[in-house]
């Protein structure tokens, strides 16, 4: 296997990993995880997760520290991310009148996760 499909394999599953650490989390502070990978119109939206309040769109970021995962995010990924979680909400029964949230779920090198809770205000 060249190297560039190694690199591309073991980033896919690193990113698999983090993604399921992110929704055990968000599972073990009472949340339902509704979608996994949930893709519209403007790209795919790694977790949607549900609790009493609403529903909030998890964007999740691995990387060696919090920090170097953070700086991953750019306003662009987040236009895209809002732009398909619109298209979500249509079939809600509030709509786009739906309470939400977007998060940033970053995960270290050592596995350590941390969530921002609505880190797109935060840009």
């Amino acid at each position: 296997m060249a190297a560039r499909c190694v690199r591309s394999s073991v980033s896919y599953h690193a990113g698999q990993a983090a993604e399921q650490q992110v929704a055990a989390e968000y599972e073990r502070r009472g949340f339902s995880i509704a979608h996994r990978r949930w893709r519209g119109a403007g790209g795919e939206i790694d977790l949607i997760a549900r609790h009493a309040d609403g529903v909030i769109f998890v964007e999740v970021k691995k990387s060696s520290s919090f920090h170097v995962a953070a700086s991953r995010i750019n306003r662009r990924q987040m236009d895209r991310i809002c732009a398909s979680a619109a298209q979500f909400l249509e079939a809600e029964p509030s709509g786009q009148l739906t309470n939400v949230r977007f998060d940033a779920a970053l995960v270290d090198a050592s596995g350590a996760v941390q969530i921002i809770e609505n880190a797109f205000g935060l840009a």
